[in-house]
C-alpha cells in the first residue's frame, strides 16, 4: 500500500490544480477586478462626502474614515470569498486528499519518530542496556530518531558479532524486555529437560546444589538489591535463593526449571557452569 502513496499524491495534486480552466479562471478574474473597482470606487466617494459634510469633532472624523476602510476591506473580502467560493471548495478538499496522501507515504516515518519519542518519555531503554523485542536480543549501543542498534545476543547469552539495526516503529506494537532493568543482579530462569522415567528427584538435588555452590558468591548482594528495589516500588522482595521448580510439558519429558540469581552480563556463564557441574557426575 504505501508505494501507491506518492502516485495519490500525484493525483491529488492533479485535482488540485484541475478545476482551473482559462475560461473559469477569466470570468473569476475579472468578476475579482470589477468587484475591487467598485469597491475603491465606494470608497472614494464616501470619503469625499465626509470631507464636503463637516462633522461635530475632529474625532468623529477620524472615526468615520476608518469605519469606511474597515467596511471597504470587509466588503472586498466578503465579495472575493463569494465569486471564488466553487473553487475553494475543491481547493480545500484537493489539499486534504494531499495531506492524506503526504501521511500515508511518512507512515513509517513518523511512526519510528512517534516510537523514539516514547522511548525518550518512559525511560524504556539506554546505551548499555541489554534488551530483547520481538524476538531480538542484544546490547543497545546506538540510538536515534528512526532507529535502535542493537549488539545480538545468541542463544547462548553470547555475542553472535552481529549489529541489528531496529526500526523505532516495533516501539509502539511490540513488548519491550530491559534485562538490565535491575541494576547489577537479576534472577535468571533456564530449563532442563529430562526423560519421565529418570531419577527427577536425583537430578533435581544435583541441580540445586550446583547453583548453591555457584551463586554463593553473590547471594547476600542480589538480596540486598531486592530489597531495595522492592522498597522503592512498594513490592513485596523476591527470594533469591537458587530454586529448581517441575514441569510436566508432555507425558514423555519433564522440565527442570531452574532459577538463580546472576550478574546480568553473566547469565551466560552461570548457566553453563551450573549445566557442567549438573552433567559431570553422570557422565563419568
Amino acid at each position: 500500500m504505501l508505494p501507491h502513496a506518492p502516485v495519490a499524491a500525484l493525483l491529488a495534486l492533479e485535482e488540485l490544480v484541475g478545476p482551473f480552466d482559462d475560461r473559469l479562471l477569466l470570468r473569476n478574474l475579472t468578476a475579482s477586478a470589477a468587484l475591487l473597482a467598485a469597491v475603491l470606487l465606494l470608497r472614494t466617494l464616501a470619503r469625499r462626502w465626509l470631507r464636503e459634510n463637516q462633522l461635530p469633532s475632529d474625532e468623529l472624523r477620524m472615526r468615520a474614515h476608518m469605519r469606511v476602510g474597515q467596511v471597504s476591506i470587509l466588503a472586498l473580502i466578503l465579495g472575493l470569498f463569494v465569486i471564488w467560493a466553487p473553487e475553494l471548495r475543491t481547493l480545500a478538499l484537493s489539499a486534504v486528499a494531499v495531506a492524506a496522501a503526504l501521511v500515508l507515504a511518512t507512515k513509517e516515518l513518523l511512526m519510528c519518530a512517534s516510537g523514539a519519542l516514547l522511548r525518550t518519555t518512559t525511560g524504556a531503554f539506554d546505551v548499555g542496556d541489554r534488551i530483547e523485542i520481538d524476538g531480538l536480543r542484544g546490547d543497545v549501543i546506538r540510538y536515534g530518531l528512526l532507529t535502535t542498534t542493537i549488539l545480538e545476543i545468541g542463544p547462548a547469552q553470547q555475542r553472535t558479532g552481529r549489529a541489528v539495526v531496529l526500526p523505532n516503529s516495533l516501539l509502539l506494537s511490540k513488548p519491550v524486555v530491559n534485562e538490565t532493568f535491575t541494576a547489577t543482579f537479576v534472577l535468571h530462569t533456564f530449563a532442563v529437560p529430562i526423560a519421565r522415567e529418570a531419577d527427577w528427584q536425583a537430578a533435581e538435588r544435583s541441580l540445586q546444589q550446583a547453583a548453591q555452590r555457584i551463586c554463593a558468591e553473590w547471594l547476600e548482594p542480589a538480596r540486598r538489591q531486592m530489597e531495595a528495589l522492592s522498597r522503592e516500588h512498594g513490592l513485596a522482595a523476591p527470594s533469591v535463593e537458587p530454586k529448581v521448580s517441575i514441569q510436566v510439558p508432555d507425558e514423555k519429558t519433564l522440565r527442570l526449571l531452574v532459577r538463580v540469581p546472576t550478574p546480568h552480563r553473566q547469565k551466560g556463564r552461570v548457566e553453563q557452569e551450573i549445566l557442567r557441574a549438573f552433567l559431570a557426575p553422570q557422565s563419568s
